[in-house]
């Protein structure tokens, strides 16, 4: 229990991702309303048990439905820059940014290929890089924004 109000209190928002009637998640979403932070849900289909939880949230937390990372960007509202400047300074980050292209979109592998970082390292990154608007991901893989 201590656990989910330290993750509550640490994250500017809280996304849960399909979670069941019961699920210990949940518990962090209450806390994350508690103190007033912004609650995303992610669910499943509606006949799914795994998704049961997210439309409890939806219905009795007025959670926000959450599609994108962009929407999760948006429940974090003006709390926060862009992109901080430590996050900036980081060398990996850098390097993928100097791999990618505005033009053409590229696949996650063939990113780790010409940053020289593990393929996981980059996914992670890409994920960041979405949420803070620099990269954006197309059906062909993806592209520098800024």
């Amino acid at each position: 229990m201590q656990r989910n109000r330290l993750i509550a209190a640490a994250g500017l928002a809280t996304v849960v991702v399909e979670a069941g009637w019961r699920s210990g998640t949940l518990n962090t979403a209450g806390h994350a309303a508690a103190l007033g932070r912004p609650i995303g849900a992610v669910p499943g289909p509606i006949s799914s048990a795994a998704s049961a939880g997210c439309h409890r949230l939806l219905r009795e937390f007025d959670a926000i439905c959450v599609t994108s990372a962009q929407e999760v960007r948006e429940l974090w509202d003006d709390r926060v820059p862009i992109a901080p400047e430590a996050a900036r300074a980081d060398p990996d980050r850098i390097r993928l940014t100097d791999a990618m292209s505005s033009r053409t979109a590229r696949d996650a592998d063939d990113l780790a290929r010409r940053s020289g970082l593990s393929a996981e390292r980059v996914r992670s990154l890409l994920g960041l890089l979405a949420l803070e608007g620099s990269a954006e991901q197309t059906p062909d893989g993806w592209k520098r924004t800024a």
